[in-house]
């Protein structure tokens, strides 16, 4: 489970859309292990195989210790509804920086796991609002995508301000 490096924003990658996993084997568990271990080592709670340019629809969460560790490949959303929440996001990819985002507040979605059976589930709340934040990634949708230009251009300029 080696922690590997996470592409930096602006990095083209994060652009991109990412390809559907076909081969359920023992790579898949190797990514989703290495994936676990750079989101802890970040700190995050959710982390996409595109955060580490694997180009690939994965993505690993871990809300809390307790919850446990979700692991999600083709992850779909399949329905959302019109009332929305405002939710503090950022990213591994540009830590330090976060802003408001609203996004629905409830989803039903549908992913495989890591032995390919096809799951249908609903999330609310913090689990939906998360689930959206990492299929936006691998749809080569970055956060900040999310924002008003405004908001995007000041978060932005202070975030480069940091990185020297």
């Amino acid at each position: 489970m080696p922690v590997r490096p996470i592409l930096r924003y602006p990095h083209q990658g994060l652009k991109t859309v990412c390809a559907p996993v076909t081969a359920f084997d023992d790579s898949l568990a190797a990514l989703a292990d290495d994936l676990l271990a750079t989101m802890r080592a970040a700190p995050g709670v959710g982390i996409t195989a595109a955060h580490i340019g694997v180009f690939l629809r994965v993505t690993v969460l871990e809300l809390d210790k307790t919850d446990g560790v979700r692991l999600y490949v083709n992850p779909e959303i399949t329905w959302q509804s019109q009332e929305t929440m405002i939710h503090t996001e950022g990213s591994v990819s540009m830590p330090g920086a976060t802003d408001e985002v609203t996004r629905p507040r409830a989803i039903r979605f549908r992913y495989r796991d890591a032995d390919g059976k096809m799951h249908d589930e609903a999330a609310e709340d913090f689990l939906a609002i998360c689930i959206q934040h990492e299929v936006d990634q691998l749809d080569g949708i970055f956060w900040l995508q999310r924002l008003s230009r405004l908001k995007r251009d000041r978060l932005v300029k202070k975030w480069e301000k940091t990185q020297g």
